[in-house]
């Protein structure tokens, strides 16, 4: 069993086929068939079970996985050491939500890929949870999640707060009149996002036992449903000012327990901290002068009504 063995395993399991896991390693079905072959015989036990459409992990299999997850990663870690010299330079794979990548990361990827253009980042957008455990995983360098994160295996460091809306119809006058609604819809992601959880959270709080739900796979739909009458939803603020000033949606304040959100960039805390990693999190952390207007908004905020008014 060598590293090469267990790379070509790992990329079989995550794949699920090796047709998918072949093109993926740049080689031959027949090549990834051998190495499974022998890494089977070598360890006495089936690994896969073969199907019409593709392969399976056995029990064995499962077990094996995240060892050679580990060792894979370890590896790649270790080659990265030796090569970084201080100059950012390299793969740099991170994670984002999908409103954080479309507020907050343009100015910060132009930045970052502008100075250090040697580093080959790669982004990818998803909900909380699934980022979250892509990083945990090993899948992902870091990720822009929603926090408070507390993982024992996890850095969390807060990166940006955002100052969360409910969004609803331009014809919606009071958000009592949104509670009152025996057909609520509200507009949202994946059932793992963290703001759908918490705009439940909120109605449920309100007294809105019962509510439909509308899945959309981007924020922009999300918007454009919303702004048909089709439902509410719960965004960052900066996500929907455009829509806000175009007269397309009306916005109303949360309760204050949930009018603020922190963007937390998260990492494995065994991970190498490379000089790719370092520059990023230097170039994404605000300046002082964006930390200090933040703490000032907090504090007009929250001198705002408790109950929910329109904004």
């Amino acid at each position: 069993m060598n590293d090469k063995d267990l790379k070509i395993f790992e990329a079989v399991a995550r794949a699920g086929a090796i047709g998918r896991a072949a093109t993926e390693l740049n080689t031959v079905q027949s090549n990834v068939t051998a190495h499974l072959r022998e890494l089977e015989q070598e360890l006495g036990f089936p690994l896969f079970e073969r199907h019409s459409r593709g392969v399976t992990l056995t029990a064995a299999g499962h077990r094996l996985r995240p060892f050679a997850i580990k060792i894979v990663d370890l590896l790649r870690q270790a080659k990265q050491a030796v090569q970084d010299n201080g100059t950012p330079r390299g793969p740099l794979a991170i994670g984002s939500m999908e409103t954080t990548a479309g507020l907050r990361l343009p100015a910060v990827l132009a930045a970052y890929t502008s100075a250090f253009p040697d580093v080959d980042l790669s982004l990818v957008t998803g909900t909380t949870p699934s980022l979250t455990q892509a990083v945990l995983n090993r899948e992902l360098d870091g990720a822009l999640v929603a926090g408070p994160v507390d993982h024992p295996e996890l850095l969390a460091e807060t990166i940006f707060r955002e100052q969360m809306v409910i969004i609803a119809s331009p014809r919606t006058r009071s958000f009592a009149e949104l509670t009152e609604k025996t057909d609520l819809r509200i507009v949202v992601l994946r059932s793992d996002c963290a703001y759908r959880r918490q705009l439940e959270s909120i109605l449920t709080e309100a007294g809105v036992v019962q509510f439909r739900v509308m899945e959309m796979g981007t924020i922009e739909g999300i918007i454009g449903c919303v702004a048909a009458g089709m439902g509410i939803s719960l965004l960052p603020k900066g996500v929907v000012m455009r829509a806000v000033r175009d007269c397309e949606v009306t916005t109303f304040s949360p309760p204050q327990r949930a009018e603020m959100v922190d963007t937390v960039f998260i990492r494995r805390a065994d991970a190498y901290f490379s000089a790719a990693m370092s520059a990023f999190l230097q170039t994404a952390r605000p300046s002082p002068a964006a930390t200090a207007e933040a703490s000032r908004s907090r504090l007009r905020n929250t001198s705002s009504l408790p109950e929910m008014t329109p904004i």
